[in-house]
């Protein structure tokens, strides 16, 4: 997981593995709470999975502020340049 593209493309696959959400809805702008239907405890799943995946920690506060798709990417990327 370099790149934004890698951490989409890894996240969508969460997204369509774990949640059963279809590939096409998952665009960057896509809300994750509106548009994609996830909860809180489908984003506190979300959350333990990509943990497990990056091999950090995510902070709950930093991801209190995720809305998007897009946003979720962000979050990523700055925890693996870390």
């Amino acid at each position: 997981m370099q790149n934004r593209e890698q951490i989409l493309q890894m996240l969508t696959q969460i997204l369509v593995d774990e949640f059963e959400i279809d590939a096409e809805d998952i665009t960057p702008e896509a809300s994750l709470y509106q548009e994609l239907d996830l909860d809180s405890i489908d984003a506190v799943d979300l959350v333990i999975k990509l943990q497990q995946l990056t091999g950090k920690k995510i902070q709950p506060d930093e991801f209190k502020a995720v809305r998007t798709v897009d946003d979720v990417v962000t979050a990523i990327e700055g925890l693996v340049k870390q």
